[in-house]
This record gives structure tokens, C-alpha cells and sequence, in this order.
């Protein structure tokens, strides 16, 4: 009987949730050219993963659906654990400077630029470059170690 529940136990599917009791996670960067996102502690480098961009990922987000990613400084300041995309942690794009330039040009800055995983389970978003709307998307996996690794507040440095 107990070697049954062992088995079943093992069938049960596993959370999306982590946890982290490492390094606390002081900075994150991500270098659009090499579709590279890394966690920083301190001077030294965490974890890297390779990423997928916005459909447009060269240059700087200008306007809602221009397909680009955010370039500039940034904080992780929000998370969705409902996330149609498995999980997300918010940018907090755009900022004033954003704002102001697409209000100066009569438009719409967007909004809502996340890290996130795939857009269903079992599919490796990395291996289908540049499809977002103009976020950073990681495998599953790999969403679930950021959010558990990430708090609100980090800061987000994003280079061409």
C-alpha cells in the first residue's frame, strides 16, 4: 500500500511554484543582441539564459505594437502567477522619458513588458526567436527559477 502511494505521489503534477534560499539577486541584465538575460549578485553573475525577444527586437520600444523590447533602466516591479504565458514578473516600462517621447509623436507607449515563459506548456520559446509583442521569453522552466529567484523592486538594465 505504501509503495502505491509512493508511485501515485510521483504522478502528481509538479508546481510551477520554486523555492530560492541562495544569493540574494541584486541586478538583472539583459543584452538583446546576444539574447542573453543575467541574474547578478552582487559583482558576480548568478545564472544566464538565452531568451526571445519582441518580433522587432532592434532598437529602443517606442510605441504600442512596434514589436520591440525595452532598452534603458528598468525595476521588476510586479509578478503574475496567472500568467497566460506560465508565469511573469512585470518591467516597469514605460517611464517618464518613454511617456513623453511617444506623447510628443501622438502615440501610445504600450505597456505591460514582462519576463516570461512559453506560450504553452512543452514548448521551448528559444528555439522560435523574436515572437513577443516586446518581451523577454524564457522556457517554463527557466521562468520558474527567475520568479522564484527575482523580487519585486530588482533592478533591469537592458542593452542593445
Amino acid at each position: 500500500m505504501g509503495g502505491l502511494a509512493a508511485i501515485l505521489s510521483g504522478c502528481a503534477a509538479r508546481s510551477k511554484f520554486r523555492s530560492y534560499n541562495g544569493p540574494l539577486v541584486t541586478r538583472v541584465r539583459l543584452y538583446k543582441g546576444q539574447r542573453l538575460l543575467v541574474l547578478d549578485s552582487g559583482d558576480s553573475a548568478l545564472r544566464t539564459y538565452p531568451v526571445g525577444l519582441g518580433f522587432a527586437p532592434e532598437g529602443h520600444k517606442q510605441f504600442e505594437g512596434d514589436g520591440r523590447t525595452p532598452e534603458g533602466s528598468y525595476l521588476i516591479d510586479r509578478r503574475n502567477p496567472q500568467s497566460k504565458f506560465h508565469l511573469s514578473i512585470g518591467i516597469s516600462y514605460p517611464n517618464e522619458a518613454d511617456m513623453a517621447f511617444a506623447k510628443a509623436q501622438g502615440k501610445s507607449p504600450g505597456g505591460d513588458i514582462f519576463i516570461h515563459g512559453g506560450p504553452r506548456r512543452g514548448i521551448d520559446p528559444t528555439d522560435v526567436r523574436d515572437w513577443t509583442a516586446g518581451c523577454i521569453a524564457l522556457t517554463d522552466r527557466q521562468i520558474e527559477d527567475v520568479y522564484a529567484m527575482v523580487q519585486d523592486g530588482t533592478p533591469i538594465d537592458i542593452y542593445a
